[in-house]
């Protein structure tokens, strides 16, 4: 079991930053990739920005150049800094991890934390 704890969401003026935090704690040895997905009202989850163990990344198109992911070095913890922010980053975000179960790889999520963008 891996339970997450997301932190630092809130309210930013467009062009301002953000850093989100999640926390993984429980049977952290499983865990593979982490990452961020987002879901604003009406739309599907998507995929904001992945890291994995070996530190890869990818992102969203929309957020390249504006996002960085990070991991710290026991990889229990995920960032996600957010500069340059736009309304439409405006979202419910989701903090995921990747757990290893039975050769397999299951996700998992945090409860989410709100990012709203707006002046």
């Amino acid at each position: 079991q891996v339970q997450l704890v997301e932190s630092g969401g809130g309210l930013v003026q467009p062009g301002g930053s953000l850093r989100l935090s999640c926390v993984a704690s429980g049977s952290i040895f499983s865990i593979d990739a982490m990452g961020w997905f987002r879901q604003a009202p009406g739309k599907q989850r998507e995929l904001v920005a992945i890291i994995t163990s070996g530190g890869s990344t990818n992102y969203e198109d929309s957020v390249k150049g504006r996002f960085t992911i990070s991991r710290d070095n026991a990889k229990t913890t995920v960032y996600l800094q957010m500069n340059s922010a736009k309304p439409e980053d405006t979202a419910v975000y989701y903090c995921y991890c990747n757990v290893r179960r039975y050769g397999s790889l299951f996700p998992s999520w945090g409860q989410g934390t709100q990012v709203t963008v707006s002046s």
